[in-house]
């Protein structure tokens, strides 16, 4: 009897260790995708309004097509166990004016908490249940000035070769469109990063939405998004790491303080403007020599109390 109760005992460390090790390689494999995405990138950006939803179809207008295309220089900001933060720098030319600091991506392991997006700059703050979120990454995607955008939880699937993430979440209208529509102020964004042999695909199906105050929505149309970011030497990139360079404690200030702000655990709400002004515009105009407290100061005059 105590002869059996032993090998029962050895059979279980054997299967939690097993299923532990596996769990850890899967992370592995995760985290190498993720961290995939960095580097240097030549970047087309494609999108297309699909199909139309409105009742005027007579004086709907849909969005014309979109082709664009730019250099990329994608910096690994913070490489921890349970996090990888990715900002994106868009080079448009050949000086420093000509750097624009993109979106950025922050990737948390198993993060039971994230903020969904209502309307109209509002975010709504979402507890997940452990057990939903186990052996998941929640992508956390902010705004040229580090502000929210949108969020989400989903696995990572490696199979066949090739290995993608694919999560549905509301965001705010894309900047290509937010000073053109006002027919809808909900995009329903169904993302997917896949890691290619060249590089790595976004591609999207969103919905355009307008919700109401009751969070009733309307389907008003559906576009197709195909970002392709074929990888290239990271020495074509070298301005944009420069700039990251010289400007990097700057942003460093910029995430604290929104770090401070997720940390209340709370709805949150952002003006679209002070002083005429968009919050871009203000923090772009910072030195970086900018102090924290400054940094501040503009920021908590965006947030609604």
């Amino acid at each position: 009897m105590k002869s059996n109760y032993f090998v029962f005992c050895a059979f279980l460390a054997f299967i939690t260790t097993f299923s532990v090790n596996g769990q850890d390689s899967k992370k592995q494999q995760d985290v190498k995708a993720i961290k995939a995405m960095c580097g240097c990138y030549e970047v087309k950006f494609n999108f297309t309004e699909t199909f139309g939803y409105s009742k005027d179809s007579t004086n709907y207008k849909p969005s014309q097509t979109k082709h664009d295309s730019g250099l990329e220089w994608v910096e690994l900001v913070e490489d921890k166990s349970n996090k990888i933060v990715l900002q994106h720098i868009l080079i448009g030319g050949k000086t420093e004016k000509d750097i624009i600091k993109h979106w950025r991506q922050d990737w948390l392991y198993e993060s039971k908490e994230l903020y969904s997006f209502f309307k109209e700059g509002t975010w709504n703050f979402t507890r997940l249940n452990a057990k939903n979120v186990k052996g998941q990454w929640t992508q956390k995607v902010f705004q040229v000035d580090d502000s929210p955008r949108y969020e989400g939880s989903a696995t990572w699937v490696h199979v066949d070769g090739t290995s993608l993430w694919r999560n549905t979440t509301d965001a705010p209208l894309p900047r290509r469109e937010h000073t053109k529509r006002s027919d809808y102020n909900v995009l329903k964004r169904r993302n997917i990063h896949e890691i290619t042999s060249f590089g790595w695909v976004h591609e999207q199906d969103n919905d355009k939405i307008m919700r109401g105050n009751e969070g009733k929505d309307v389907l008003l149309a559906q576009e197709k998004g195909v970002d392709v970011y074929t990888k290239v030497d990271d020495s074509k990139c070298q301005l944009g790491q420069i700039w990251w360079k010289n400007n990097q404690l700057l942003w460093k200030k910029v995430r604290n303080k929104w770090d401070s702000i997720f940390d209340k655990n709370q709805n949150l709400t952002l003006r679209k403007s002070v002083d005429n002004k968009p919050l871009f515009t203000k923090l772009f105009m910072l030195l970086p020599s900018a102090t924290q407290e400054e940094v501040d100061k503009i920021i908590d005059s965006f947030v609604v109390k």
